[in-house]
């Protein structure tokens, strides 16, 4: 079979579901795509679960093979630093890298349903929605699908591809099977949205041009700008203990304690008690697994690497899984078997660095984005920008570059390995001099 002919059932229509229906839909492929959800076309604005998305580099290239980057930054706010503010109010900016990089502040709700009415376009892409699979063959290549009338239809794909999330269905259909190895790990932080509500001519109540963080020690809050003037805010606090998710259950107490810990954020949020009442408390998971795919089927985005969101990169890695998957089809030449072990073998090892990489930046972001040694490193690493040829340090590498994760991660180290040596040698240089001066005058 070549490139672009067959049939394609693609499990999931959020953000690596969509996009991949996209890259599909114009290589030519007949594609069925399968959401257990309500089609977002005909529903309103869905708050409460969703922390905003932040596409960088590795995002916008993916959505730039498919003519989709521009349409998606003409609804997002760019972010070119952190912007944090201690528990006095005190505000510092800390740029992310030089005047010209920024991230891109995204409404998930909004992304996804460009990404559903850009594969709607094609002829040869057909949505369902409200409609999650009954039933799995992954040999066979069959999803079963129940209709309204309570009777159901079976159909024959040549591949499946299964983008449904972290608590995927067709994973499940593997996992019931010999040999998936899988892993759950859930941080002792949950998260809740909040919101900043614009001015009443649609302004933005802070600096618009950043990620807001208070950070406060072992918890945080960040706030993520909206095109319409608006900022959601997310909670990340522990579930259980003091400061805690179990600690605040009531009405009465809400305010006084964002009063206390978050106090410059107060008169911005007048829905504050009712927001943090209502939106649910949301757990935080981090999902490794191999294999990746197991006879028609493969997985992708969160069903394989769900990754928690302090990096920013859950969505730019699902969009890049996009790309590798769609390079390893056209290499390929179609043939799945070898599609499939091609994509898996060049994504796991830099997925899982993607995964240690977004639990030790909540611990940054959390703790140390505030102290002075953070703010010192930073310093240093602008001045090696300009001093050491070819330095990048790494966030910038993971953000703003398409350098695989691990490849940048051991770059980094190499770097880190180089400068040590040569501060290390400087420092014995200098001792020496100083020590044979001192001799001679002795």
């Amino acid at each position: 079979m070549s490139y672009g002919e067959g049939r394609v059932a693609v499990v999931g229509a959020g953000l690596a579901g969509s996009l991949m229906a996209v890259y599909l839909g114009r290589a030519g492929y007949a594609v069925d795509v399968f959401e257990k959800r309500p089609d977002p076309r005909s529903l309103g604005r869905q708050e409460g679960r969703s922390i905003n998305l932040a596409i960088s580099t590795r995002g916008l290239a993916a959505l730039g093979r498919v003519g989709l980057a521009d349409r998606v930054l003409g609804e997002a706010v760019q972010m070119r630093g952190r912007m944090m503010h201690s528990s006095r109010g005190k505000l510092s900016f800390q740029p992310y890298g030089s005047k010209d990089q920024a991230i891109n502040s995204v409404s998930r709700g909004r992304l996804n349903l460009i990404l559903i009415e850009a594969a709607a376009l094609f002829p040869n892409v057909t949505c369902y929605f409200d409609s999650a699979p009954s039933d799995c063959d992954i040999d066979a290549g069959t999803i079963t699908i129940k209709d309204e009338a309570g009777g159901s239809r079976t159909e024959t794909y040549d591949a499946i591809i299964a983008a449904d999330g972290a608590y995927s269905g067709i994973r499940r259909e593997m996992l019931r099977r010999f040999g998936l190895s899988f892993q759950q790990d859930y941080l002792e932080h949950g998260y809740k949205e909040l919101t900043i509500s614009p001015t009443e001519d649609g302004d933005h109540r802070m600096f618009k041009n950043a990620l807001h963080i208070w950070p406060r020690g072992g918890y945080m809050m960040i706030a993520l700008p909206n095109f319409d003037g608006s900022f959601t805010c997310t909670l990340f606090w522990p579930l259980k203990g003091l400061n805690s998710f179990a600690a605040i259950t009531t009405e009465a107490e809400v305010e006084p304690f964002f009063t206390e810990h978050f106090a410059d954020a107060v008169s911005l949020m007048p829905t504050l008690t009712a927001d943090y009442m209502s939106n649910p408390t949301s757990t935080l998971v981090t999902i490794r697994c191999w294999p990746w795919h197991m006879g028609k089927a493969v997985l992708m985005g969160d069903a394989c690497h769900a990754v928690v969101p302090f990096y920013g990169q859950g969505a730019n890695a699902a969009f890049e899984d996009c790309v590798v998957l769609d390079d390893c089809i056209k290499e390929c030449n179609g043939d799945w078997a070898e599609v499939f072990k091609e994509y898996v073998t060049r994504r796991k090892r830099h997925t899982d660095t993607l995964a240690d990489l977004a639990i030790g930046n909540f611990i940054e972001m959390r703790d140390r984005v505030a102290s002075s040694s953070f703010l010192i490193k930073k310093k240093v690493e602008k001045l090696l920008l300009g001093l050491v040829p070819g330095f990048v340090p790494l966030y910038s590498m993971i953000t703003f570059s398409t350098i695989p994760y691990a490849d940048a991660l051991a770059k980094s180290r190499r770097q880190n390995r180089i400068i040590g040596w040569t501060i290390l040698s400087v420092t014995v240089f200098l001792a020496f001099m100083f020590a044979a001066a001192f001799m001679r005058q002795s």
